[in-house]
């Protein structure tokens, strides 16, 4: 049987807010390219306008429940003419256990992280959401197998395990350590600074290691800014790290090219796209447990635990290698094969 998919989404590029959206524009774009019936529900804020197969919902004001509810309606009314739904993370329940109601599709939803993965202390809501989720759903697909081991240990349900594909990052070959006045040894994180992401560690593990010719350079912003510049000023490591803001798409690879490491600290990472970003600009990856750490080999990525004691361990090791990681990235085209392939065998 040929399949007939109509998907649920939230953000579409260029309107994306991480990694789920990315993966949602890669799956729709390539499947269209194959000759695959799809159609894409989304937000109408977020739907590029004249793209055939997109159908914008207008979600108006409200929570997020709320505007689901609206995208809930039409997604429902339109999957009368597919044979399977795809639908993304939590806030995929209510639009495809209405669709299924009254519709006979097979209904599949992808995993890209858990909402303790996103939260120190997650909603309840959105973790009971989850499980029903997990529960209802036909099939299910998980983008590691950190998260497919997650879904299982807290829903009890399976997941078949389809990884993203590989970020790639432009550089342009302006040398940020220049730049920034760098003198020894870069090194570079970039995210949202919040608990999960573990930046604490990262700036603890800088007081461990202790040493002049190393310089932390940090990207991105959030609720915990003010009280990370104020740790580093306690622990007297205030010169040794760089606080940059928010950087730019377009200067993001000169940032990773520009760096002797990139540091990924985070408590959680389903599957790590700053982690493939960093190495598609050359440079070597200290971090902990992740998803895309699976598909990698070691001395590309240096693995270590979320505290101060491992990453400055870490660090030290990462320093001593020399020459570019070399590693085999998996493209969205084999995703997406992967993803076909799925369909085919579920129908």
């Amino acid at each position: 049987m040929t399949p007939k998919v109509q998907m649920l989404g939230w953000g579409f590029p260029p309107n994306v807010s991480g990694g789920l959206d990315t993966h949602v524009g890669e799956l729709f774009d390539g499947m269209r390219d194959r000759g695959v019936e799809i159609e894409l529900v989304l937000p109408e804020e977020y739907a590029p306008a004249d793209r055939n197969g997109i159908i914008g919902v207008p979600t108006g004001d409200g929570d997020i429940i709320t505007r689901i509810g609206r995208l809930s309606a039409t997604f429902a009314e339109r999957a009368d003419e597919a044979n399977i739904i795809h639908t993304h993370d939590w806030f995929g329940y209510g639009p495809g256990s209405r669709a299924t109601a009254n519709t006979d599709v097979t209904w599949v939803s992808t995993f890209h992280s858990l909402s303790a993965d996103r939260n120190r202390t997650p909603p309840e809501r959105e973790v009971e959401t989850e499980r029903r989720l997990a529960r209802r759903a036909d099939e299910l697909i998980a983008v590691s197998k950190l998260t497919a081991r997650d879904v299982k240990e807290n829903y009890g349900s399976e997941a078949t395990v389809i990884y993203n594909g590989f970020s790639t990052c432009e550089t342009t070959g302006i040398d940020y350590k220049s730049k920034l006045g760098i003198d020894g040894h870069m090194l570079f994180f970039v995210g949202r600074h919040t608990d999960q992401k573990g930046i604490s560690h990262l700036v603890y593990a800088m007081d461990k290691l202790r040493r002049d010719d190393v310089t932390l350079v940090v990207g991105g912003s959030g609720h915990l800014t003010a009280q990370l510049k104020q740790f580093s000023k306690v622990l007297g490591i205030e010169d040794s790290v760089e606080w940059v803001g928010y950087v730019p798409e377009e200067e993001l690879g000169d940032y990773y090219a520009s760096a002797d490491l990139f540091i990924s600290p985070s408590l959680a990472e389903p599957f790590g796209i700053t982690i493939t970003e960093a190495l598609s600009a050359g440079t070597r990856v200290v971090a902990t447990e992740s998803g895309v750490n699976e598909v990698l080999p070691e001395d590309s990525v240096i693995e270590v635990e979320p505290d101060s004691t491992s990453i400055a361990a870490g660090i030290k090791r990462g320093l001593e290698l020399q020459g570019t990681p070399e590693y085999t990235p998996i493209t969205w085209d084999e995703v997406i094969e992967e993803t076909v392939d799925f369909y085919h065998s579920i129908l």
